[in-house]
């Protein structure tokens, strides 16, 4: 008997340079049950290798809640890349 891994699928949303680093504003991606937000992204840096560069300044918002990068997603949440904004 083969197991089989369960997946969650998650809505990423891509704002500002991460929009322009994956060619789209959102796209749906299928990860492992479990995942972070961090591995949704490495995964994603997979597909898009320019968000490398902006991995240092992301913060991450799941549901419209900014949240840590080990935050576990679940079906169906939504992850939005967001650059940090300062205030002056």
């Amino acid at each position: 008997m083969q197991a089989t891994t369960r997946t969650v699928t998650i809505t990423v949303l891509a704002f500002a340079a991460y929009r322009e680093a994956i060619g789209s504003k959102e796209l749906r991606l299928a990860l492992p049950a479990g995942s972070t937000a961090a591995q949704a992204y490495r995964q994603l840096e997979g597909q898009a290798p320019a968000l490398r560069a902006l991995r240092p300044y992301t913060t991450f918002a799941v549901n419209r809640e900014v949240v840590d990068e080990d935050a576990v997603l679940e079906e169906g949440d939504e992850l939005a890349l967001l650059q940090p904004v300062s205030g002056g």
